[in-house]
């Protein structure tokens, strides 16, 4: 699934005025869903106070049989910038070594000054978190190992 692919899907979620749409394909899935919050907590100086904000939130995981046993690696869905807590002063989501839960939130990819929670889709133990806080990643490039239970 490239980024065309997926660029089509929210597109057709905003056509069909849907908030979630999941696809399964070739052994990888992505599901993207939209929320609309209110009084939703500003990420910096650099964002707008508004009453009402978008939020996207999007997760892409893939499972891989790796040497040491298999893991989970969720990838961003979107390219942006990578952030491990909801604020500059707040702890982070995850660390290695925490055991996370199904739709549980790792972290956040800031896009275009929308802030998409990236979930997890297994319960598992965090192995790795492959980035550094505040670095650009590209769609696809690895977030995290989880060692799934």
């Amino acid at each position: 699934m490239d980024l065309n692919e997926i660029r089509k899907l929210a597109d057709l979620m905003s056509e069909m005025a849907l908030t979630e749409i999941e696809l399964e394909e070739g052994g990888k899935r992505i599901r993207l869903r939209k929320e609309v919050l209110f009084g939703a907590k500003e990420r910096g100086a650099a964002q707008a106070a508004a009453p009402q904000i978008e939020r996207e939130t999007a997760t892409a995981i893939e499972t891989k049989a790796a040497e040491e046993g298999r893991y989970a690696i969720v990838r961003s869905p979107i390219v942006g910038t990578f952030y491990k807590s909801a604020s500059p002063d707040a702890d982070p989501y995850v660390e290695v070594g925490d055991v996370v839960k199904k739709g549980q939130i790792l972290c956040i990819v800031e896009a275009m000054k929308l802030m998409n929670e990236i979930e997890s889709d297994v319960d598992g133990k965090v192995a790795e978190i492959c980035v550094e806080d505040g670095t650009a990643v590209e769609y696809g490039k690895p977030l995290f190992r989880i060692e799934p239970h």
